[in-house]
């Protein structure tokens, strides 16, 4: 039984396949970048979280107030009220005001639509670090793809088809990646925000509650809190400049 090639190479095919092969090195090139357009996971809104509370003095009130860097249209403020009084007192998130030059209230912005606003920001962004990573895996996959299919078609070799490969299967891995990083950008937003933010409830003798309570970006002179009165029922009114 004797075989035959299906295949022959004529003396100018060596040029040729030079070229396919130079080819397929520049097109698994674009496949990779296609790829890494987007990688990692999508970063967290607020980067630095103070780990540091306010601390009850006996007979006091005592409040800390620290604005964070802008998230977008957001502008967040971390708050610690520590109670070194026998009275409890109660938080109200919706009664924590940002004063601004003309001595205007703003109210605080509800964390969903704090969340909304914020992920807008940076979704791109993290959308296209989070296609990296399935970018580079589809890419890896087209790319043996590619060589398979560039070794038996007659006119490409194993290069010039593992870079076909790379560049189709890194573009569309890459495209479903960014997809995916925008609903990841949001839910991780929606995460942090909400979890970090300032809850209601009641602070009772040398207790301490933190979190974060956010308003639109702008121009603040001071942060105001209603605070109430868990034994009369009355409410106090603490007024804190705004200090980065």
């Amino acid at each position: 039984m004797r075989f035959f090639s299906i295949f022959t190479i004529a003396p100018g095919d060596c040029d040729n396949l030079r070229r396919f092969r130079w080819t397929g090195l520049k097109l698994a090139g674009v496949g990779l970048l296609i790829g890494a357009i987007g990688c990692a996971v999508a970063s967290a809104p607020i980067k630095d979280v103070p780990q540091v509370v306010a601390i009850p003095h006996a007979g006091e009130l005592s409040i800390a107030t620290k604005p964070g860097d802008t998230i977008g249209d957001v502008q967040p403020v971390y708050v610690s009220i520590a109670n070194g009084t026998d009275t409890p007192r109660s938080v109200v998130p919706s009664q924590v005001f940002a004063l601004d030059n003309s001595g205007n209230r703003i109210a605080p912005l509800p964390p969903g639509e704090a969340v909304r606003q914020a992920g807008n920001s940076g979704e791109l962004k993290a959308a296209l670090l989070s296609g990296a990573t399935s970018g580079a895996l589809g890419g890896a996959f087209g790319t043996g793809l590619g060589a398979i299919v560039g070794s038996l078609v007659h006119g490409y070799n194993g290069a010039a088809g593992a870079g076909i490969g790379a560049a189709i299967g890194g573009g569309e891995a890459g495209l479903e990646g960014v997809t995916a990083g925008i609903s990841k950008s949001h839910q991780q937003a929606d995460q942090q925000l909400s979890s970090l933010a300032l809850q209601p409830g009641e602070v009772r003798r040398n207790f301490t509650v933190s979190g974060y309570v956010f308003f639109p970006k702008g121009d603040y002179q001071q942060l105001q809190l209603v605070l109430v009165d868990g034994e009369s029922g009355d409410t106090q009114v603490v007024s804190q400049p705004w200090r980065r």
